[in-house]
């Protein structure tokens, strides 16, 4: 594999974290604001399933079944030939919808910019802003513990 066909998956798993992290009214708003879309057909219509999510006990220990994860799945095409999938968890069948319509404008060459500077972009810089909200709430609970040693042997 090449250096950019590795680039180029890299930047589409990025978009596609990004796409399934956003909430679905934000995801819907970016949708209704994204100005001359493309004609697009479902190569997938939207069907929900069922994940199984595995863990670790303590994250070094053996695998088991955690449980099961209700995830929308899509696939859409643009007039353009671009094919977009995605999937998200929860029950949004929509949300699954308009990612994949990103995920294929996000292909376009003729989209890929607009995409990245008007919904991935915004996005990130949300989803980064939240993530460290919660790392700060998190850090402000730590407790950290210390043993005193006494003088007397």
């Amino acid at each position: 594999m090449t250096d950019q066909a590795k680039t180029q998956i890299d930047e589409r798993k990025s978009a596609m974290r990004i796409l399934s992290l956003m909430s679905a009214e934000v995801l819907e708003q970016k949708y209704d604001s994204f100005d001359q879309k493309p004609d697009w057909t479902f190569a997938r219509k939207p069907e929900t399933g069922l994940v199984m999510t595995r863990g670790r006990i303590g994250g070094g220990g053996a695998p088991f079944n955690l449980g099961e994860l209700t995830v929308p799945r899509a696939a859409v095409t643009l007039e353009t030939g671009e094919t977009g999938h995605a999937y998200c968890h929860g029950r949004n069948q929509r949300k699954a919808a308009i990612a994949a319509f990103f995920d294929a404008a996000f292909q376009s060459a003729a989209l890929k910019s607009r995409v990245e500077a008007e919904v991935l972009a915004p996005c990130a810089k949300d989803l980064e802003a939240s993530d460290l909200k919660a790392k700060q709430e998190a850090a402000a609970t730590k407790v950290d513990f210390f043993t005193m040693t006494r003088g007397d042997d």
